[in-house]
């Protein structure tokens, strides 16, 4: 199935952020662009290379206008565990939604239902709730935090200059194309 374009649905998730928790909803995704990125598990081993990569960047995210949501089959409290036990999980600002029904994972069509947990889906969602770009990995398979990166950049360059478009590995200041018959077997 194809998600481009398509808009998210409405949604009620716990989160965990810094010792709290707080109800997070399609409306309070809405308005910026937003990163959500499923993983695994918690206490796993390429999930935390994963988040700790992308607390890393979470500054450069935010510059970007984008906030970044990580999503898992685990409680509130199961993530509250894994930042008490973890220094590299504990520093994480960024909300880690909870999704122990699989609500979100079967909404983006991500979760293992044998399993019970989610392959490592990345979604880019515009500020009107629509995506724009999305990937899934297999469970073994991480993730790049600067393709993430890059990858939100490009979308907001195209949302923004529409009649331009970004070549292979574009990154803000490169040069853009502008689609025509004039490039046409020039490229």
């Amino acid at each position: 199935m194809n998600y481009i374009n398509k808009e998210i649905d409405d949604f009620k998730v716990t989160a965990y952020q810094q010792g709290e928790t707080m109800d997070v909803t399609k409306q309070d995704v809405l308005g910026k662009w937003a990163i959500f990125l499923f993983y695994p598990a918690d206490f796993s081993f390429i999930c935390p290379t994963e988040l700790e990569a992308l607390q890393d960047k979470y500054e450069e995210f935010k510059q970007a206008g984008a906030e970044i949501y990580t999503i898992s089959e685990d409680t509130e409290f199961v993530h509250k565990a894994w930042a008490d036990a973890s220094p590299e999980i504990g520093k994480i600002q960024y909300k880690m939604l909870a999704d122990p029904a699989g609500k979100l994972a079967r909404q983006f069509d991500v979760l293992d239902e044998e399993a019970g947990q989610a392959y490592r889906g990345v979604f880019i969602i515009d500020p009107d709730g629509k995506i724009q770009s999305y990937t899934v990995n297999n469970m073994a398979i991480g993730r790049s935090v600067d393709e993430i990166l890059r990858t939100l950049q490009a979308a907001q360059f195209v949302r923004k200059y529409g009649d331009q478009v970004c070549p292979v590995n574009w990154h803000p200041g490169d040069k853009t194309l502008k689609p025509g018959m004039d490039l046409v077997g020039k490229l």
